[in-house]
């Protein structure tokens, strides 16, 4: 499965791009500083080409965007935080391997079953 390009976000974008979106939505929190931001990025981008058209996953330099990682209070990278309908509905902080994230985004992507 081909890598598919992470959605670049930033304060200025966030709001409108993560809020509106129709899809699940997974934002990537990251730093360059950061040894397993990379690795992550590159599983992300992975996972993203498999689950195109039911989810979305965009990254945000939390350094150089000071205001969204302070209003999410992310304290530590890489943190990923699931969005559905443009609320918070989980997290995931620090590296974790692909077939993790597979099973995890699976299940962000499941629509909710009343039973």
């Amino acid at each position: 499965m081909p890598e598919a390009d992470l959605i670049t976000l930033t304060d200025a974008t966030f709001p409108k791009i993560v809020q509106n979106a129709e899809l699940p939505f997974v934002v990537d929190f990251w730093a360059e500083w950061c040894p397993p931001c990379g690795p992550m990025a590159k599983v992300l981008a992975e996972l993203a080409g498999e689950f195109d058209g039911r989810l979305l996953i965009g990254k945000l330099n939390s350094d150089e965007n000071p205001e969204t990682t302070r209003a999410h209070r992310i304290m530590s990278t890489p943190t990923l935080l699931f969005f559905r309908d443009g609320a918070v509905t989980g997290s995931l902080v620090g590296a974790r391997p692909k077939s993790m994230l597979r099973k995890t985004l699976a299940n962000l992507v499941t629509p909710y079953v009343n039973g």
